[in-house]
């Protein structure tokens, strides 16, 4: 084989390797082509994710302001029953020795 024959040869080769790459190439890309219909569907879908994260935003808000609320009603709750229970320990407390005073003076 002289050299004419072996560039010829190389030639041929590389250009039926660069044949069958392209070809290779626009069957992928055949294959994995997105068409206008998967778009649309991810589109979709992309806002109804949109929508849904606005939407558990705004009950997370929500819960935290109801949550704010319930334990300022829950403090305000306890300080009542605070005040209450001293309330009723001095009333108690008061009764006792009232209830002593009573039993002195009919005693006398």
């Amino acid at each position: 084989m002289d050299r004419t024959e072996f560039v010829i040869t190389t030639a041929i080769i590389l250009f039926v390797a660069f044949c069958l790459g392209w070809f290779a190439n626009w069957l992928v890309h055949r294959f994995t082509r997105v068409s206008q219909a998967d778009m649309d569907q991810l589109e979709r879908m992309s806002q109804e994710l949109h929508e849904a994260e606005e939407t558990r935003d705004q009950a997370i808000t929500y819960l935290q302001q109801r949550e704010a609320e319930l334990t300022n009603q829950l403090a305000q709750t306890e300080a009542e029953l605070s005040a209450a229970m001293e309330g009723l320990r001095d009333a108690r407390h008061e009764a006792e020795e009232m209830r002593v005073y009573v039993e002195r003076m009919s005693a006398s």
